[in-house]
């Protein structure tokens, strides 16, 4: 696997699928077929997908959102799309209770080619390898950490387990996703200051932060809204500190040689994936005033790009 920041052209089957997305009747087909197989991939490896909603569905979410909720906050139009299947896209209390279930089988079958297995223990894995990575690269140990996007909180309970002395915050756009957060911490008896807002204006103090990590964020963004977060994180960090990044890596194989069927049902729920792809992260990371970028990879899929302030 090329270990590379470089963008890639949409290929020819890209651009078909991006034709047949164009026409709203298979679009939501596929992200319907998706969604699909997300759930029966889950319950076949022994996540209860459905229950696990069914449980979290008796719980008072609306008192959680409003006690999290910043009700002056404008969300950008970028985020206002269907993602991930749901037409709502982040903004709707289905996808916050079903995004845990979502994550244990997207991730399950990341070493399927090259182990051989398809497992509930692909999600933990991918966050411990990306953890290690962190602790190589980074001379100390951050005090203060920023998690952007953090969602429900997963990559966030992971950042504060290892790193336990430092202060911990998770920022996200979805007060939906905020809640199910909020409603973890007490379950995990933690101590994290959840952030209703946009992380390309988080309204931080300037070099509060030693780290800002951001876990499977950039794929879901536009070139602009990534470059503006890139900015806003030099701002955040003090210097000598460090922007984490973990997410796709465009030159896998996986994703070079991927079928037109499965590729159709990604982009359905990923609208920003040629973007992401064509984007050079760390040209525009030493743009901006970063430096000595580590690149490495963190699955057959993955890599981090980790940056110096």
């Amino acid at each position: 696997m090329t270990l590379s920041s470089q963008p890639q052209t949409p290929s020819f089957t890209s651009r078909l699928v991006n034709g047949l997305l164009a026409i709203k009747p298979l679009a939501q087909f596929a992200k319907s077929q998706a969604r699909s197989m997300m759930i029966e991939r889950a319950e076949k490896i022994g996540v209860p997908w459905r229950e696990n909603v069914k449980q979290l569905q008796a719980h008072d979410w609306e008192s959680e959102q409003k006690a999290i909720a910043n009700p002056r906050l404008s969300y950008p139009d970028y985020y206002l799309t269907s993602f991930h299947a749901y037409d709502q896209g982040n903004l709707c209390w289905e996808a916050a209770l079903e995004v845990e279930s979502a994550a244990q089988a997207v991730h399950a079958t990341i070493w399927q080619k090259t182990e051989g297995v398809v497992t509930v223990e692909g999600d933990p894995k991918l966050r411990q390898n990306y953890h290690d990575i962190l602790k190589n690269v980074l001379k100390t140990e951050p005090k203060s950490i920023l998690d952007l996007g953090c969602g429900v909180g997963m990559s966030t309970f992971s950042l504060q387990a290892t790193f336990p002395q430092a202060q911990v915050s998770g920022l996200d756009l979805s007060s939906y996703y905020l809640a199910l957060a909020r409603y973890r911490t007490r379950d995990r008896q933690a101590s994290i200051h959840w952030i209703h807002g946009a992380a390309e204006a988080t309204a931080l103090p300037t070099r509060s932060l030693d780290l800002v990590s951001a876990f499977l964020v950039f794929h879901e963004l536009p070139k602009a809204a990534a470059i503006a977060i890139f900015k806003e994180a030099r701002r955040l960090l003090r210097p000598g500190g460090h922007l984490a990044i973990m997410d796709m890596n465009p030159q896998a194989p996986d994703f070079q040689t991927m079928p037109p069927y499965i590729l159709t049902l990604l982009k359905s729920t990923e609208p920003y994936l040629d973007q992401y792809f064509a984007l050079d992260v760390a040209q525009e990371l030493a743009a901006i005033g970063f430096q000595s970028t580590t690149i490495a990879a963190v699955s057959p899929r993955h890599r981090a790009l980790i940056a110096q302030a």
